[in-house]
């Protein structure tokens, strides 16, 4: 009795077993099927987006669309397939063109870089082109976002805030609140890394290319930064020439507003710095440039009792202009007969 009730009991089991391992090869099967489907369909979607990749290099932007188009068909979180569907739109989008063709094309680049987005919302690159066409559009409000969020991602890149200030500089005319947060992000990129001198040179920059109706005091802050950069690198003639610009500008466009002692004074510190430049790099020809400038616009006019000297010399320096250009010209084409 227990011999047959053993030999049952071991029978259960192997009729058992062979279910199991049955509904195991029909699973195995069913996901090869699958995996088979899967692969054809990747397959299918990278032959589309390579396509797609080659005639975007072509420049060939709507014949690119059809093929990432295709491309995620097959595979719909492809989501480079989706930002360069939104980057051709782009490519043949024209910023304030008013046609309905146009605007679709806008809202299409815009739907595609957010789908990209939705799919890979840390990617750097897709954030920053879909910011850039907020930007196009002019949805200054959520390109802000976007350009925020890049230096959120990447507090330590020093280009992530540049971008930012020069997104608000664009539109810094607008509003009031524009302009400082422009102003407040090259501050920024200045204390995440307050050894950097390209930070200094970007405010300066800012600072010199205000509206100078509105900013009758830009010169004097932007010197203030160019004086940064010189202290950190007082044996350069670009920083040098820089502030002999500046100084230059100062007295040329404010001359209404500036008192003949205050012109005389931003005219010597303009000459001093630009003729240390040329001591510092004789070869560096824009430093002549202004020299003859300075003399002939400015330092002939404050000081009309030596116009004639000014006048002499500065077709002095215009001749030295030439000097250092034609040897800056052949200096080239030696180095280019160098590295052939």
């Amino acid at each position: 009795m227990k011999g047959r009730l053993s030999q049952e009991v071991k029978m259960s089991r192997i009729r058992a077993s062979r279910l199991i391992i049955g509904i195991f090869a029909a699973a195995i099967v069913v996901s090869s099927v699958a995996c088979q489907k899967l692969n054809v369909k990747t397959l299918k979607a990278n032959y589309y987006f390579n396509r797609g990749n080659a005639l975007f290099n072509e420049k060939k932007y709507p014949k690119a669309i059809e093929e990432y188009e295709q491309a995620v068909k097959y595979n719909p979180n492809l989501k480079e397939a989706f930002r360069y569907i939104g980057e051709s739109y782009k490519m043949i989008y024209a910023p304030g063109k008013d046609s309905v063709d146009n605007k679709e094309r806008g809202a299409k680049a815009l739907a595609a870089l957010n789908k990209a987005y939705e799919i890979d919302p840390d990617n750097k690159e897709i954030i920053y082109s879909l910011g850039d066409m907020y930007d196009k559009l002019h949805d200054v409000s959520n390109a802000e976002k976007m350009y925020l969020r890049i230096i959120e991602l990447e507090p330590g890149n020093m280009n992530n805030y540049y971008i930012a200030a020069e997104f608000y500089k664009r539109y810094s005319g607008e509003t009031k609140e524009l302009k400082q947060k422009a102003e407040q992000m090259y501050l920024r990129r200045i204390e995440t890394d307050p050894d950097a001198v390209q930070g200094y040179a970007y405010m300066a920059n800012y600072y010199d290319n205000l509206p100078t109706t509105e900013f009758k005091d830009k010169f004097d802050r932007a010197l203030e930064y160019h004086q940064r950069r010189l202290r950190m690198q007082p044996d350069s003639a670009e920083v040098l020439y820089t502030i002999g610009v500046n100084r230059f500008n100062k007295v040329y466009q404010l001359q209404n507003y500036l008192s003949d002692a205050q012109k005389a004074e931003a005219a010597n510190e303009s000459e001093k710095a630009l003729l240390k430049a040329i001591e510092v790099d004789p070869s560096f020809a824009n430093s002549f440039a202004y020299m003859k400038m300075l003399y002939i616009n400015v330092h002939a006019k404050i000081f009309p009792e030596k116009e004639g000297r000014y006048l002499a010399e500065a077709d002095q320096y215009g001749e030295k202009f030439k000097e250092a250009q034609t040897r800056a010209v052949e200096r080239m084409k030696l180095e280019k007969e160098l590295k052939k």
